[in-house]
């Protein structure tokens, strides 16, 4: 574990911000917009059917890697709960604005905020019981083939723990819904496919920007292959400082 000057801890928290920041933005956004589904043809090997709502789940998973890297486990799971708290918070908002009467003058009716928010509330509950469950899976896997490899071989632990935790996240949310009635049965073997290999297919494109960013951040704060950074000040310090304005 990297100790940290006054300087380089507050740069470190401010990055963590940021990242954060982007984690719970991709997750939110991810929710709301799911209702649209979009067509793209693999040069022409396959045609991938999905929802607009995977376009930012990815980050999520890029970034969770690399606050794990970086900062470790502990921080890593402190985003992935922030991220649900914002996710039912932001539910909340879509059941307010849903429940006041649109003026005549709207150029949103009821019934189209309806149509387009309606479903929010199976979609924030479907995908937070998947992406509760893959995003600790992830995590988790993560710091074992971080611990298994001794910190080497970044890719191994961003791939192999993502894809197994992109599954069990693409598996459960089609579940969820099919079983809610939100989308057909007959679509969920197509949509599984599609979603799985498509979040395959992002987790590999992801890896040059992992490295990047954890060789980034690693110069930044002079890490050691595997070392991780410290944010928390020391306990005796508290006590020190407490002390000190106690006294």
């Amino acid at each position: 574990m990297a100790k940290l000057n006054l300087k380089d801890k507050l740069a470190a928290q401010r990055i963590y911000l940021i990242l954060a920041a982007l984690f719970i933005a991709s997750l939110v956004v991810s929710n709301l917009i799911f209702q649209k589904f979009f067509y793209w043809d693999f040069f022409g090997i396959y045609t991938f059917e999905i929802s607009v709502g995977i376009l930012p789940y990815p980050v999520t998973f890029l970034i969770t890697d690399i606050i794990s890297e970086i900062y470790g486990k502990r921080k890593a799971n402190e985003v992935v709960t922030a991220g649900i708290f914002a996710s039912f918070f932001s539910l909340l908002i879509v059941f307010t604005a849903d429940a006041v009467p649109a003026t005549a003058w709207s150029p949103v009716g009821n019934s189209l905020f309806k149509t387009v928010f309606g479903a929010t509330a199976i979609a924030v509950l479907a995908s937070m019981l998947a992406y509760l469950l893959a995003q600790y899976i992830d995590i988790q896997l993560f710091h074992f083939w971080k611990k298994l490899t001794r910190g080497r071989h970044l890719w191994v632990r961003n791939n192999f723990s993502t894809f197994l935790s992109q599954f069990v996240d693409t598996f459960s949310v089609l579940f969820l819904l099919c079983s809610f009635n939100k989308i057909e049965w007959e679509r969920f073997g197509a949509l599984l496919l599609s979603g799985f290999l498509f979040k395959v297919i992002v987790a590999i494109l992801d890896t040059p920007f992992l490295y990047f960013s954890v060789y980034a951040l690693r110069k930044r704060f002079k890490l050691k292959m595997g070392e991780e950074l410290i944010l928390e000040t020391p306990n005796v310090e508290h006590k020190k400082i407490y002390d000190e304005k106690s006294a």
